[in-house]
């Protein structure tokens, strides 16, 4: 290989047919008199343009598609050599490094020998080393192309924001769930809004034996296992619900707050109370019927409860959670949208509140096509507030346009699938942390259940990976009919 341009960060280098070289290689640019080396990623591969060749491509064309007849006569024995630079490539790289006395600088001003430098693959193993990818809390996402194991450590997941998303059935709901279940298995908190009821069933292996995650998984299901009693509530959380998730106007809103802290000094508190409260309120029509309409929303819901033996004590599973680590699921499988919206304003309440009083130290939300139950204007919240707060989250999503340009800013580590739609590469292009050409080229090419991993988690060193398996109930597999019969 040889050094041919740079511009920028960009390098262009001349590879020869039996140098083989592909996109996502990364390869070490040396010069033994400056001491210093370039560390380059293969980002698309072309056909060397030398004068000439089209030339003689078009002479080795035989006339009107007939073969010509005589004898090939090559006195020089050229004909190899002519062959050799017809198949020369060009590879596009982007400049990732630079390394010297062992250590990597992110600069790229720096220019190598065009003649003096020597340019080799640089093995996985050797790169994970010099940017020391691992650490002491190691999660294994699966193999490289050259059979390594790319491992991350788990403290790049500790207070960041992350995005799984990529096509429908590439594998972004199992890269959440070996996520998981690792933070769990280091005994974090973290919590789950399961829109598809996959994640209830992961303290179980494949043959259905009990697994080392087994009790630390508890599963919430509304209207069943999980219910709310208005005494276990605050008005903060309450408030939070009307307006977050039930839009509740703001006239609507002080009159509900009266209302509660009414009752609540009356030691009347209680969904029945609370409805004829209502229906008796001598106010406007229209605030009375606002107030009577989210009320109804409360009731059909299923979720809340004047019995206290049937409200869920969520506060106790989550300090389970403190010491031993867990994960709590909230199935949100057979939830009405407006249902899913005021769990999920709940849970996060509860959340914050755990957390301000220092009942955790902090909580992994992992959220599911989080576009579903939130608004738009809310994500920003649980990305900034929430995280001063301790809620670090990651987003799973196959469509990456329905998350604000705003998150993807702030995104600390992408988990990226195949995607071939431009549009689709052009909104994850806009986190902070990734290049644009990176993402057009590589993302478009990968193989099912590989990702390419960016961000803090592989130190700014895009890698792809194939995603390994986990000997778990996974579930989540798309339901088919027609299967192949071995």
């Amino acid at each position: 290989m040889k050094l041919y341009k740079k511009e920028g960060n960009i390098l262009q280098i001349i590879s020869f047919p039996t140098e083989n070289a592909e996109k996502g290689d990364y390869l070490l640019v040396e010069d033994g008199y400056a001491g210093k080396a370039l560390i380059a990623q293969v980002i698309d591969v072309q056909f060397a343009a030398v004068p000439g060749v089209l030339e003689e491509l078009l002479r080795t064309l035989p006339d009107g598609g007939e073969p010509l007849q005589g004898e090939d006569i090559d006195p020089m024995e050229i004909a190899p050599h002519i062959t050799y630079i017809q198949d020369a490539s060009l590879l596009i790289c982007k400049i990732r490094a630079t390394l010297e006395n062992d250590m990597l600088s992110p600069s790229s001003s720096w220019l190598p020998s065009r003649s003096q430098s020597t340019i080799k693959k640089l093995s996985t193993p050797l790169l994970i080393k010099l940017a020391k990818i691992e650490g002491k809390l190691p999660i294994i996402l699966g193999g490289t192309k050259d059979s390594t194991l790319l491992t991350i450590d788990a403290s790049s997941l500790d207070g960041t924001l992350n995005i799984i998303t990529g096509k429908k059935g590439c594998g972004k709901s199992h890269l959440s769930k070996l996520l998981m279940v690792s933070l769990v298995g280091y005994k974090a908190t973290v919590v789950i809004f399961d829109l598809n009821g996959e994640y209830g069933n992961l303290g179980v292996t494949n043959d259905g034996k009990r697994n080392l995650y087994y009790g630390k998984i508890h599963v919430f299901t509304p209207g069943q296992n999980f219910k709310v009693a208005l005494e276990q509530l605050n008005l903060n959380t309450v408030m939070g619900i009307l307006v977050n998730a039930l839009h509740l106007p703001g006239t609507s809103a002080r009159e509900f707050r009266r209302l509660w802290k009414s009752l609540k000094e009356r030691g009347k508190l209680s969904m029945q109370e609370l409805g004829e409260a209502i229906r008796d309120l001598n106010c406007n029509q229209h605030v009375r019927d606002a107030l009577a309409s989210r009320f109804h929303s409360f009731v059909n819901s299923g979720f809340f409860t004047d019995c206290l033996a049937e409200a869920t004590l969520m506060d106790e599973t989550l300090m389970k959670t403190k010491d031993a680590g867990g994960a709590l699921v909230i199935n949100l499988k057979n939830t009405s949208n407006v249902d899913r919206q005021i769990i999920v304003e709940y849970v996060l309440g509860k959340l914050v509140d755990s957390l301000q009083n220092w009942k955790l130290r902090a909580v992994f939300l992992f959220a599911e096509e989080a576009h579903l139950y939130l608004r738009e204007t809310y994500w920003d919240d649980i990305v900034t507030r929430m995280r001063h707060y301790g809620i670090f989250t990651t987003f799973i999503t196959n469509q990456p346009d329905t998350i604000q340009e705003t998150i993807y800013r702030q995104a600390d580590n992408i988990f990226l699938f195949n995607f071939t739609n431009e549009h689709d590469l052009d909104v994850v292009s806009r986190a902070a942390r990734v290049d644009a050409e990176t993402v057009h080229s590589i993302a478009r090419d990968l193989p099912p259940h590989h990702c390419l991993a960016l961000g803090r988690v592989v130190c700014d060193f895009p890698i792809v990976a194939r995603v390994r398996a986990l000997d778990i109930k996974t579930m989540g597999e798309t339901r088919l009919f027609f299967k192949t019969v071995n």
